[in-house]
């Protein structure tokens, strides 16, 4: 992926635009494929300790550890066709808040779990890392704090 270029010097337009924010959400990405769950009320564990992305505004490539975990109803994630969507992520321009959301969202389409939670934990660049957790079902209002 081409980064976008860099504007502090001529001060023209900000650093992180709205472009860099919706990048890589609406990529085409291959399906996860299920399989019919026989049992009831366990929860699966999918640890990807070398998950890569790129970010949509330098274009480095970030890396970090994706974990997923949810309760399954009548489907199962299957595994390589997982691996083959996660894998997608390697050259994708892609903002890591933004990472944890959308696999969260084609994983519960995909299988419809009773609950799910995607947790990014990716590496220090510039010295700071991050930590991205999202959970299905999804809370219905957000309040905003007051100060």
């Amino acid at each position: 992926m081409k980064p976008i270029p860099d504007n502090r010097m001529n001060n023209t337009s900000p650093l992180y635009t709205d472009e860099h924010a919706a990048a890589g959400l609406d990529v085409a990405m291959p399906e996860i494929e299920t399989w019919q769950n026989h049992f009831r009320s366990y929860e699966i564990l999918i640890d990807d300790p070398e998950f890569t992305s790129v970010c949509p505004r330098t274009g480095l490539p970030d890396f970090g550890h994706l974990t997923i975990r949810y309760m399954p109803k009548d489907r199962c994630l299957e595994l390589k066709s997982l691996k083959e969507y996660l894998f997608c992520y390697r050259n994708l321009g892609i903002f890591q808040e933004n990472i944890c959301n959308r696999v969260l969202d084609d994983m519960v389409k995909a299988c419809e779990p009773v609950w799910a939670e995607v947790k990014g934990d990716f590496r220090p660049r510039g010295g700071i890392s991050t930590v991205v957790t999202a959970t299905f079902p999804r809370p219905h209002e957000q309040t905003t704090p007051t100060c």
